[in-house]
């Protein structure tokens, strides 16, 4: 008997242990990838409210499927992947978000640090008026440009998260930006 309740013990410790490992990877992956996936988010919903609740809808999908987390190559890109899935499932069944809004939300998070008051206001104008163009382009150059310049997604990347062809991610990246060079008035080679 005694045998018996010591298997019982170590494989109830061992059960405990793995829970606790799970949570601690699980806090880890909370800590890195929060803030990307609240601006992937933000890019696509416009509401600081709606994209928190899309961060934690993805954060209770990870967790009701931590189990296949250890199969996953790429844990920023599957993460993206997620939210940005739910984020386009809720904009489709609301309907709400008026593609002219702005996102001087995200203006306010740029990097600013080490400079002056004065030549940080003039790079928040700078910030301001870059992130006025990125609004004014279409919605499918908008989303890749986004997803490349603020979230460091590579074309493949881009396209696993979007669901299109790294082809077409490379010419919506060279439309979008073009078209960005064209409102910021800088001329741009057709390369």
């Amino acid at each position: 008997m005694e045998i018996a309740d010591k298997a019982v013990h170590d494989e109830t410790r061992q059960h405990a242990e793995r829970l606790c490992a799970e949570e601690e990877a699980l806090a880890a992956l909370v800590s890195q990838y929060a803030g990307t996936l609240y601006r992937v988010a933000y890019s696509v919903v416009r509401n600081a409210s709606d994209a928190e609740d899309a961060v934690q809808e993805a954060f209770l999908r990870v967790l009701r499927h931590r189990d296949t987390l250890n199969e996953v190559r790429d844990q920023r890109v599957w993460l993206i992947r997620i939210v940005w899935n739910i984020v386009l499932d809720r904009k489709r069944r609301s309907k709400t978000r008026p593609e002219t809004d702005d996102v001087s939300e995200l203006a306010r998070v740029l990097p600013a640090g080490g400079l002056s008051a004065e030549e940080r206001a003039a790079a928040a104008q700078h910030h301001a008026h870059v992130l006025a163009c990125v609004e004014q382009l279409p919605a499918k150059e908008r989303q890749v440009l986004m997803l490349s310049a603020f979230e460091e997604l590579t074309s493949v990347e881009i396209a696993s998260v979007v669901g299109i062809t790294e082809s077409s991610v490379r010419s919506r990246l060279f439309r979008a930006r073009n078209l960005m060079a064209g409102l910021l008035n800088h001329p741009r080679s057709l390369r």
